[in-house]
């Protein structure tokens, strides 16, 4: 959607929101019911128009242009070049994950050796990126979607395969509140699309703890990293063993 298209859908929202007529925005502004009508049956309104809609609403443009983001679809995914970017400054890498877990500004500083003014230059970037929109007071909305995944083959996943895998898979997973299952079975297709919905819920959830435990001091609090998988794959040297089908 448009800039301007955007602007007239977001002013008509809230209109309706205010109990405003069409008829009742014409008497105030000066214009007959039909003339109003026609002005926001346009893709675009020029801008001292807006400006007279605003003041009836007794609302300023920075007002309306924040329900205009709001109100803008989130990224699920992002490009090669994008994610390209995130991973060639490893601290940009860490400060992207952090908002991905929606850590507040503070607590990013107050973890990590990042200074002030070194997470306000890379929420910057990633404002840049379009992976947040930076906003006063060191806080930031994220422009990613609930269902967002890295590219399958991109180059945070490549950068995940090659530096974290293997760290992350030789501890014992015999801590308290962790787990390691594998589990082989041959099931049908729409099975497993069903099983990647509900194991996508699973991180959805765990996401949203996150942001529930954030109330708990930190000393109750422990980092913990969730990994989900569902391929079709046998193992190598099991799938050399099988038996050619009939």
């Amino acid at each position: 959607m448009r800039t301007g298209q955007a602007l007239v859908t977001a002013l008509k929202a809230e209109l309706k929101a205010a109990g405003i007529t069409y008829a009742m925005l014409g008497r105030q502004i000066g214009l007959a019911e039909s003339s109003v009508k026609r002005i926001f049956s346009r893709e675009d309104m020029p801008l001292s128009r807006v400006d007279e809609v605003l003041r009836v609403l007794k609302l300023d443009f920075a007002d309306l242009a924040r329900r205009v983001a709001d109100a803008a679809p989130l990224r699920r995914t992002l490009t090669v070049a994008q994610e390209r970017a995130v991973v060639a400054d490893r601290r940009l890498l860490l400060m992207a994950i952090c908002c991905l877990s929606q850590w507040t500004f503070e607590q990013i500083v107050e973890t990590y050796v990042l200074s002030p003014d070194e997470c306000r230059a890379y929420l910057a970037v990633l404002d840049r990126l379009g992976i947040v929109e930076s906003r006063p007071l060191d806080r930031y909305r994220l422009r990613l979607a609930k269902t967002f995944r890295w590219l399958p083959d991109g180059p945070v996943m490549a950068y995940f395969r090659s530096e974290v895998v293997d760290e992350y898979f030789a501890g014992g997973f015999d801590g308290e509140g962790e787990l390691l299952s594998l589990v082989h079975g041959e099931i049908g297709g729409d099975s497993a699309l069903a099983f990647t919905e509900r194991l996508q819920r699973v991180a959805e959830d765990f996401a949203q703890q996150h942001l529930a435990d954030q109330r708990l001091p930190e000393h109750r609090r422990h980092p913990f990293t969730l990994v989900i998988g569902l391929r079709s794959w046998l193992f190598a040297p099991f799938a050399d063993m099988k038996r050619p089908r009939p």
